[in-house]
């Protein structure tokens, strides 16, 4: 069945949820839980929108370059603001799980 390019560019909060949490190791599935992702991928969402990376009509990332190192701090100081118990590490392997998500999706893109 050929997917349009329409469906490729879905993103679903809930099934990145799911992916990032089932693409961790056991021991890291023990710290960090499914809220804790959504509440990264909210602050994620809060740091696009910041900094002006979202199409206001329909709530899309417009084509950029994100600083990876620029997103990180960001949401390591929301989640000590919000007392959220998150390591780097942790911010790491939710990242890098969302970035694989997403280029499972076709939105996003290896840089070359």
């Amino acid at each position: 069945m050929k997917e349009t390019e329409e469906n490729l560019l879905e993103y679903s909060e809930d099934e990145a949820v799911n992916f990032i949490f089932n693409s961790f190791p056991e021991e890291a599935k023990k710290r960090i839980n499914k809220d804790i992702i959504n509440y990264v991928l909210d602050v994620v969402y809060d740091f696009y929108e910041e900094k002006g990376l979202l199409d206001e009509e329909d709530e899309k990332v417009t084509e950029s370059f994100i600083d990876e190192e620029e997103l990180f701090e960001y949401i390591l100081k929301a989640a000590k603001k919000d007392k959220i118990n998150l390591t780097g590490e942790d911010i790491e392997l939710i990242l890098d799980a969302e970035f694989e998500y997403g280029k499972s999706i076709g939105i996003y893109k290896e840089e070359e």
